[in-house]
């Protein structure tokens, strides 16, 4: 497993039914996490006196509550990369940031970085600009787009903290199926395309994504924005039946063929305080010349 171990600022606490607990740069919160199917002795004190819970609706959804009041949204630094994020919770248990994709910002750098040349990077469903600014920051030229707007705000506001704002980020509020055909229509091509589909989604006209169904022709589609000469190739996923084995025969079977390269997949996962273990938080493939 790839652990993103490099927060200073943020950690998971515990986890026990269901639930985890973590510090955001001091606001500590409980959120839902349904793989936590262990029930460990709640032993850690913050459980007692955290700043906000999200509780799940029988119905779907569910709501924030709040023992004490707090800011709409504050920022958390992610030292490493030299980054800042606003961070807010918002409705279904999220707060705008994945933390354990750090692991992912820190090799796209360090890869972008050793390249020695140019880099263009497309990045797809690319939600607040996590991986955006890591590869901005490390030099790259990004393309960033996601189909929502505030998400896509967001991620500039991220930017502008990050002091990021002169770099060469182009912000795209689009379909990310419909904005890659265009791109390999107008002959734009790019380097390094990253991708963290939803598992499940709708589009504007109703079209019904699922991730299980749709990935293989997406990846397909993707490989033809490609440059002839590629850097990387990542693929994320929170979807329990797609396992980092067949990930990597995923990217293996569509882009080694024409690009040759190799292709390594794993679990992705933070660190727990409590146990002293990794908390498994999906998977990653990647594919690189």
């Amino acid at each position: 497993m790839r652990v993103a171990n490099q927060w200073k600022q943020y950690q998971i606490l515990d986890t026990s039914e269901q639930e985890k607990l973590e510090n955001w740069n001091g606001v500590t919160l409980v959120r839902p996490d349904p793989q936590i199917i262990w029930k460990t002795p709640k032993v850690h004190p913050a459980w007692k006196k955290a700043d906000g819970q999200y509780h799940r609706s029988s119905s779907g959804g569910g709501s924030w509550s709040f023992a004490k009041e707090l800011p709409d949204s504050w920022e958390l630094p992610y030292e490493a990369l030299d980054l800042t994020f606003r961070i807010q919770p918002t409705g279904f248990k999220h707060t705008g940031l994945f933390p354990e994709q750090a692991v992912n910002w820190d090799w796209m750098a360090a890869r972008i970085r050793k390249a020695g040349r140019p880099i263009s990077v497309l990045n797809l469903f690319a939600y607040t600009g996590g991986a955006t600014l890591a590869c901005a920051a490390a030099g790259a030229a990004v393309c960033h787009v996601d189909a929502s707007k505030g998400m896509v705000q967001w991620a500039r506001e991220n930017a502008a903290m990050s002091g990021l704002t002169e770099k060469l980020v182009r912000w795209i509020v689009d379909d990310c199926e419909k904005f890659v055909a265009r791109e390999i229509r107008r002959g734009r091509r790019y380097d390094a395309v990253i991708m963290d589909p939803p598992s499940y989604g709708r589009g504007p006209g109703g079209e019904v994504w699922k991730l299980e169904n749709n990935i293989y022709d997406f990846v397909q589609l993707c490989s033809g924005v490609l440059t002839d000469d590629p850097l990387f190739f990542l693929l994320n996923s929170y979807t329990t039946g797609l396992s980092p084995a067949v990930m990597r025969y995923l990217l293996g079977s569509v882009l080694t063929p024409k690009f040759g390269g190799s292709v390594s997949a794993d679990e992705i996962g933070l660190p727990v305080k409590q146990s002293n273990m990794v908390l498994p938080c999906g998977s990653a493939a990647i594919w690189e010349k």
